[in-house]
């Protein structure tokens, strides 16, 4: 018995939050359900990030444009056949338990959500175009559309609830449940086809509690909140679907309105990354999981029944951060304010991307393309055995087999995977750091840091170089006297932020650098004040953290301590300094999660369009043959982000006797005086063609020759993500 069928006997039934075209196509969505997955959950941003990012809906949406659709049509259509196909997939599920599980749930457009009558004729009318009896429609819990989840179950109309953070959201929506209920059985409807769950979001609680207790010095309540939260959801729920009510109800068949635990993905890497599963299982419960989160909790989960168990302990944590004075009413009712601008946000990028997808289709504008020469058979070879051999399904698993038969250094090594999604998770604090700094009078910041801490901060600033009204960043990695006292001369330490980056905490430069401007600080504002002058960011537990605590740092960033220096150009140690130079993060970190999307198993490196996968096989393979040489060319904005990328190939791939040799900013010259121990790779913004002659020459003259395009300088987002999986998958060759 595996760890989902486990929770299966458990009385809880495991939903996976993901679909797409691929995953259905793949086999991977009819594997999972083999394994015991019992339903699938929607939603905006998944599907965008999708569609931006791969090629799984080019041909319908191609045929769709010739039809004259327009965008939101398009979009229907797109996502109608995805849930009728995941819906056809589950059917067995739902017929094996005769209706308990086997759901498909599809969103209501989030800009009905403050409209009950047009909620009702949309959930009606999306499930009357499905005609299939597993699925159902999302609803938000909002005043408006309480009623309208009313109505939608006296219709016998399957409801997914969503965006419930408290008993104050909770209670009215079981109401409505009963309620539709007992008007569906008034009109002598089945009551045993109506099915509901009521989805109550968890780690979101968790990271808007934490900040309010760290007002309050009420860290033991840390990442604790969201699970006594949801146990006290639970026990209500068991006292709501217990009386005479719900015993008239039940004895004509109908079905309890089960509890689902949305949002379990972890977002604070100081928390297990199973947490919001193992602390939550309990009988006729739903657990929705990310991909990350399912394959985590299949690794290492710790079935359980812990609900029941942990209620009392629940109702005590409650009752103690109330002492504290944390309003946790506010708290929830401002995230489902923030829920619903979210969704409806992602809405509006969905469609935004499947109208920028249309014009590319049209332009035949694309994003990679290859022309490997006598290469092309050896790389096609090794293609076939990267998907024989599932390679990027199991990378995203953290599978350290494909590299080593030992786990150790590898297997803590692949948080990367996940950075830019809890990056993205995080914006609100990074971009509140920033302004604050703003509002007080920063004008300047100097990151103090050695390699992977120093070289992505670098290539933001730049890149990006500094918006208007934000934050100059300098950055000092160099030990020589005359770089320090260059760093130092000039600085108004009273309007300067100083940066301490460093992974381990104890990297004797940094350390170093820190004392010098420390001692500076401290003479001109006073030591009482010279610790706002500085953050830290760096792993959980390292000896920084301790020092930043001893100085009064005005913050420390923890990091993800399963990030790599070379890999955290996507998390705080890049992410911190681009925040105060103005970089657009929420922009960049889309970017970098629909090269994710692209990049994902289902999207087969051969047969599909994984970027990342290919280039990735392109590079070992090529390697092994003897064009071990990476010649990076690109447009002009984009060259410091060579300097990125040649640490991270030269010390990912340099190990054991053999390795890449990135050569970056050469002139590139006339295709004869280059040995056949290159690979050249180009950059190109769009519109710039200036390399294309003597790209064209060296094609040939018979050498490889890869094309990355992009659309302007937040693409480089994407890239980031693309050549660190690239770079993991060069190294398994």
């Amino acid at each position: 018995m595996n760890k989902i069928q486990e929770l299966a006997r458990l009385g809880q039934a495991v939903w996976l939050d993901y679909i797409r075209r691929a995953f259905i196509d793949s086999g991977e969505l009819s594997a999972l359900i083999d394994e015991g997955l019992r339903g699938v959950t929607s939603n905006p941003t998944i599907c965008e990030k999708a569609i931006a990012g791969s090629s799984d809906y080019d041909r319908d949406l191609t045929r769709l444009v010739g039809e004259g659709k327009s965008v939101p049509e398009i979009y229907e259509a797109l996502v109608l056949e995805d849930i009728a196909r995941a819906a056809e997939a589950l059917r067995p599920v739902y017929d094996s338990t005769r209706g308990l599980d086997g759901y498909v749930s599809l969103e209501v457009s989030p800009e009905l959500a403050r409209e009950t009558e047009a909620t009702v004729r949309e959930g009606l009318r999306l499930f009357r175009a499905l005609e299939r009896p597993n699925v159902m429609i999302k609803v938000p819990a909002t005043a408006e559309g309480v009623p309208a989840i009313r109505t939608l179950i006296s219709e016998g109309i399957n409801v997914n609830v969503t965006l419930i953070f408290s008993l104050a959201h909770y209670e009215p929506v079981v109401e409505a449940y009963l309620s539709g209920l007992e008007s569906l059985a008034a009109s002598g409807g089945d009551l045993s086809r109506a099915a509901s769950v009521a989805s109550f979001f968890i780690s979101r609680v968790d990271t808007a509690v934490d900040r309010a207790l760290a007002e309050v010095d009420g860290d033991e309540l840390a990442g604790t909140i969201a699970v006594a939260n949801a146990g006290a959801a639970y026990a209500r729920f068991r006292e709501l679907f217990a009386g005479p009510r719900w015993q008239r109800l039940a004895e004509q068949g109908a079905r309890v309105q089960r509890v689902l635990w949305a949002s379990t993905g972890t977002k604070n890497p100081l928390y297990s990354d199973t947490l919001y599963v193992d602390e939550l299982i309990g009988e006729q419960t739903v657990n929705t999981m990310p991909p990350a989160t399912l394959n985590a909790f299949r690794d290492h989960g710790a079935p359980s029944l812990t609900l029941e168990e942990g209620i009392e302990e629940a109702l005590s944590r409650l009752a103690r951060l109330e002492k504290l004075g944390v309003d946790l009413e506010a708290v929830t009712g401002k995230l489902q304010d923030d829920g619903l601008a979210s969704f409806s946000a992602s809405f509006e990028a969905l469609l935004k991307s499947i109208e920028e997808k249309r014009e590319r289709l049209a332009s035949g504008w694309g994003r990679f393309r290859e022309s490997l020469g006598s290469c092309a058979g050896r790389v096609a070879g090794a293609l076939d055995e990267t998907v024989v051999a599932g390679i990027i399904g199991r990378i995203w698993k953290h599978d350290y087999t494909v590299w080593k038969p030992d786990p150790a250094e590898i297997s803590n090594r692949l948080g990367w995977l996940h950075s830019a999604g809890a990056m993205r998770s995080d914006l609100s604090s990074l971009t509140s750091f920033a302004e604050g700094l703003r509002r007080e009078g920063y004008r300047k910041a100097l990151l103090l840091g050695m390699g992977g801490s120093s070289l992505a901060p670098e290539m933001f600033s730049k890149t990006f170089g500094t918006r208007k009204g934000y934050l100059e960043l300098a950055v000092l990695d160099s030990t020589d006297p005359g770089a320090v006292l260059a760093a130092a001369r000039d600085l108004d330490l009273a309007r300067t932020l100083f940066i301490v980056s460093t992974k381990s905490g104890g990297t004797v430069e940094t350390l170093s650098f820190f004392k010098f401007f420390y001692n500076r600080v401290a003479a001109s504002v006073g030591r009482e004040r010279a610790g706002e002058h500085f953050v830290a960011v760096t792993d959980p537990g390292s000896s920084l953290v301790e020092l930043a605590r001893e100085h009064r740092f005005r913050t420390t960033f923890l990091n993800n301590p399963n990030i790599g220096g070379r890999y955290s150009a996507l998390s705080y140690f890049g992410l911190v300094p681009a925040a105060l130079i103005g970089v657009d993060l929420e922009r960049l970190l889309d970017r970098a999660l629909e090269a994710g999307a692209n990049s994902e198993s289902c999207n087969c490196p051969k047969d599909g369009d994984n970027i990342a996968g290919r280039l990735g096989v392109i590079l070992g393979e090529l390697a092994l043959a003897g064009r071990d040489k990476l010649t990076i060319l690109a447009s002009e904005p984009l060259r410091s982000f060579g300097d990125w990328v040649e640490q991270l190939i030269a010390e990912s791939t340099g190990k054991e006797g053999k390795g890449i040799v990135p050569v970056i900013g050469e002139p590139l010259g006339a295709p004869d005086v280059y040995e056949a121990d290159r690979l050249f790779v180009d950059l190109a913004l769009a519109g710039d063609a200036s390399r294309e002659p003597a790209l064209a020459a060296l094609e040939a003259a018979g050498h490889p020759v890869l094309r990355l395009k992009l659309k302007d300088t937040y693409d480089l987002g994407g890239q980031m993500f693309v050549w660190e999986l690239a770079t993991a998958v060069a190294g398994c060759r």
